[in-house]
């Protein structure tokens, strides 16, 4: 038996989850509960890449949840480079008292809007050879592949720069105190159901929290558009085409 974990904002890393098979589990939703009790022959996370490392709320998962299993595995999505990704896994699991057995780096459709134009990251898809990346990831799993993942001093020094130069800064907890709503905003709350950290109040307008997960969902699920970043390279917006905006819902919703 086999038990996945994932996070997901844009729908990248459910669509690497869905097809791992097993049984799929939203982080967001499994962190409402008091005690995290895992227990499973097999056990995995899925999630993103944000600055180097994963998710914050990823990170309190593994921080909070007791994790017995014979083989641990971590699939990250990402879209231009993994940095220091792994050693970061490495080093929560074990933190976690768990042995981290295999990771897979997923190279995807890059949807961090400061740094990317949507349009032009979507032309990259096929050239990445998104499902040939799946596959092999899903092979080693089955196959119970293990590496070493040992976390160097210069991988530490390498996480440590990354956080003070890029991570600090992106991974803001009031991020979303800096985005703006434009007119079109007609109220619809969608932004409200896709937050995984419960971070938007709707009243007679769109407010934005102290608790930001840095994730997007809110700006790259609004059906009008309306939420934009203030450095935001277009206005053309993301999700997996092969997920759809109530998987989202159902994944994230803290209502």
């Amino acid at each position: 038996m086999m038990k996945i974990f994932y996070f997901t904002g844009t729908g990248n890393s459910l669509y690497v989850a869905q097809q791992l098979g097993g049984e799929l589990l939203s982080i967001p939703q499994v962190m409402k509960d008091d005690r995290i009790e895992i227990q499973d022959e097999t056990v995995g996370i899925v999630c993103p890449i944000y600055s180097g490392d994963m998710p914050k709320m990823v990170h309190h998962f593994l921080e909070r949840a007791k994790i017995e299993t014979d083989y641990f595995f971590m699939v990250y999505t990402y879209g231009m480079d993994a940095t220091v990704a792994t050693p970061h896994a490495s080093e929560a699991a074990e933190k976690a008292g768990i042995r981290l057995d295999y990771v897979a780096q997923i190279k995807m459709v890059d949807n961090y809007l400061p740094g990317f134009s949507m349009e032009e990251q979507k032309k990259t898809a096929p050239e990445k050879k998104i499902q040939e990346q799946i596959d092999k990831a899903c092979q080693d799993i089955a196959a119970r592949k293990r590496e070493a993942y040992p976390v160097t001093l210069a991988r530490k020094a390498s996480m440590a720069m990354i956080w003070q130069t890029i991570g600090k800064r992106v991974l803001d907890d009031k991020a979303a105190q800096r985005y703006t709503v434009s007119d079109a905003c007609t109220k619809c709350g969608i932004c409200t159901k896709v937050c995984p950290a419960r971070n938007i109040r709707l009243t007679d307008c769109v407010e934005f929290g102290s608790c930001c997960e840095v994730c997007y969902a809110c700006i790259q699920n609004c059906p009008q558009g309306a939420i934009h970043l203030p450095d935001e390279k277009s206005r053309e917006r993301f999700r997996n085409e092969h997920v759809n905006l109530q998987e989202i819902i159902e994944a994230n919703c803290q209502l």
